[in-house]
């Protein structure tokens, strides 16, 4: 049990809080289930900057999660290996750099078959990332949770921004479009097509307000139709919750989900093939009482704990 996270018991909360729930920090690639990342870029933000401190903010608040998932029924650490490999060094305000370096630290990572949980950051850095899981797996699978869909060809007449990245994916071939769903959007738009424009490029997109009406478990047999047995990554944009639950971000839409629901969805997951995840726009600055990054680990957590789950799963089964 020497891989479990430091006891509340014996060890204050809010010491060593450097690294995500205070697991161990490494730097070398071997004998792990996952490793948790930061990649503190922001500087493709459409309105508020700040997400750079993301990371940071989520390690923090994530002193206080513990390690055993009741529902889900695992202790995250007691059957696999995670580690905090720290932060990206990222290039503020030039986002190819950045792209190189994410990719670059990534690739050992993916390579070695290790499940990489990055922390955001705005949503364009899971173009590098993606860039580096694809070189292992092929055209990926994409679970997208967001209130946006990410697909514009240009933000400012820029072609890389945190409105871009899934259509850049796709121009690379990193994306298999036909088993991607992007769940959640909704808010004003200034081009009103967007939604099928994102169904042209080849998504299943489910606005919110369709979520609402065909319900979660309707919602989750179509995902799982979808993705099939694809390797998939989960890509999950802190605004897909309802500002009410998560005011730190820099794109904030009224009218999303609750902490609750956004939880349940995430367990009702488990089942899929998945080979990479990450949390993005989380804004400390505008984050009342720490709840938006609280959230955010909360996600993280319940992702591990799929991990958990399936692992017990295929050991039960030797």
């Amino acid at each position: 049990m020497s891989n479990q996270p430091a006891s509340a018991l014996a060890s204050p909360r809010f010491c060593n809080t450097g690294t995500f729930m205070r697991i161990p920090h490494m730097t070398e690639a071997k004998d792990l289930d996952f490793a948790i990342f930061g990649i503190p870029f922001d500087t493709a933000s459409s309105y508020r900057s700040g997400s750079r401190f993301g990371p940071a903010a989520i390690r923090s608040i994530s002193a206080m999660m513990k390690p055993n998932n009741v529902i889900m029924g695992v202790n995250i650490l007691e059957n696999l290996r995670g580690a905090d490999y720290g932060d990206v060094n990222v290039t503020p305000g030039y986002i190819h750099p950045t792209y190189e370096a994410i990719e670059k630290e990534l690739q050992p990572i993916v390579d070695a078959g290790i499940i990489p949980i990055g922390l955001g950051g705005d949503h364009s850095i899971t173009l590098g990332e993606m860039r580096a899981v694809a070189k292992k797996y092929g055209p990926i699978a994409m679970v997208h949770f967001d209130s946006h869909s990410d697909i514009c060809d240009e933000v400012f007449g820029q072609k890389y921004n945190h409105g871009t990245p899934f259509r850049r994916a796709l121009e690379e071939g990193l994306v298999d479009a036909s088993h991607s769903i992007q769940i959640g959007m909704r808010g004003s738009l200034y081009d009103p097509n967007e939604h099928q424009i994102a169904r042209d490029l080849g998504y299943d997109l489910i606005p919110a307000h369709e979520v609402r009406k065909m319900g979660f478990e309707a919602l989750i047999e179509r995902i799982k139709a979808r993705v099939g047995d694809k390797p998939v990554f989960l890509t999950f944009d802190i605004d897909f919750v309802d500002p009410a639950y998560a005011p730190g971000t820099g794109t904030p839409e009224v009218g999303g989900f609750t902490s609750y629901e956004t939880l349940e969805l995430i367990r009702a997951l488990k089942d899929l093939n998945f080979v990479a995840f990450d949390v993005v726009e989380v804004l400390p600055a505008f984050d009342s009482g720490e709840i938006t990054a609280y959230m955010a680990a909360n996600i993280c957590f319940e992702f591990i704990s799929i991990l958990a789950v399936q692992k017990k799963e295929r050991e039960a089964k030797k």
